[in-house]
């Protein structure tokens, strides 16, 4: 079975908000946040699984995004990334001053043995309050059919469910994406319907898979086979 490709298709990202500054996270690593307390909005925790570990973007993560991100075979189904390091480094910006707005929220996603992101997992309130949120991811190729998706979208999931507050979860992948939505459904969410002519990709309509995954059916799943986080 095909693995992850991307699905990021609505990234919210727009060069005219870039704003903010970044900081590095003083945080030591951990699996989750500490209670039920998290104040995700201050800072993101670390979250560590088998393989990877997410954790806050940096302004260092730009060049290795600019590199990966880009290629075609990634770019093919998302909304046009930014096109320079800059322009990541823009993006990576108004990724913290959105969460410290309690808007939005990018882990980068950084495998065993590196230091520079080689994608990203997002999660944007699609209601105040996160009650109905998007998520999305990206990641380099080379890493495709890793694991590093398995484990990273279960730590994202969960953190969206248990830390901040969300009750549906919506994901939208073009219905020729094979490797997107097959992630999804590897992972356990269910498709609902056909979106179409929803997503506009090099000048033609596409039509689009809505993924949802629902609280109560997470924590189902989550007793039959374990914690997520490692």
């Amino acid at each position: 079975m095909e693995r992850l490709g991307t699905v990021m298709e609505k990234m919210p990202y727009q060069a005219h908000l870039d704003t903010g500054t970044t900081h590095e996270l003083t945080r030591p690593p951990t699996a989750h946040c500490p209670d039920s307390t998290c104040h995700w909005r201050e800072q993101l925790p670390v979250m560590i699984g088998r393989g990877v570990t997410l954790r806050e973007l940096r302004l260092s993560d730009a060049a290795s995004l600019c590199e990966l991100l880009t290629r075609p075979e990634v770019a093919r189904f998302i909304s046009p990334p930014p096109t320079s390091v800059p322009g990541f480094e823009g993006f990576i910006l108004w990724a913290e001053a959105q969460r410290r707005a309690g808007q939005y929220v990018c882990f980068a996603v950084v495998p065993d043995g590196f230091d520079a992101a080689v994608g990203v997992f997002q999660i944007r309130q699609l209601e105040p309050g996160f009650a109905t949120a998007e998520w999305g991811f990206a990641i380099g190729s080379q890493y495709w059919g890793l694991g590093v998706f398995e484990e990273g979208a279960q730590l994202v999931v969960d953190f969206a469910f248990t830390h901040i507050g969300t009750h549906r979860l919506e994901a939208r992948a073009a219905t020729q994406n094979g490797r997107g939505n097959g992630a999804l459904a590897k992972l356990g969410a269910a498709r609902e319907c056909i979106l179409r002519r929803s997503f506009l990709k090099d000048g033609e309509y596409l039509d689009q898979n809505l993924w949802t995954i629902i609280h109560e059916d997470w924590k189902r799943a989550k007793a039959i086979w374990g914690p997520t986080i490692h």
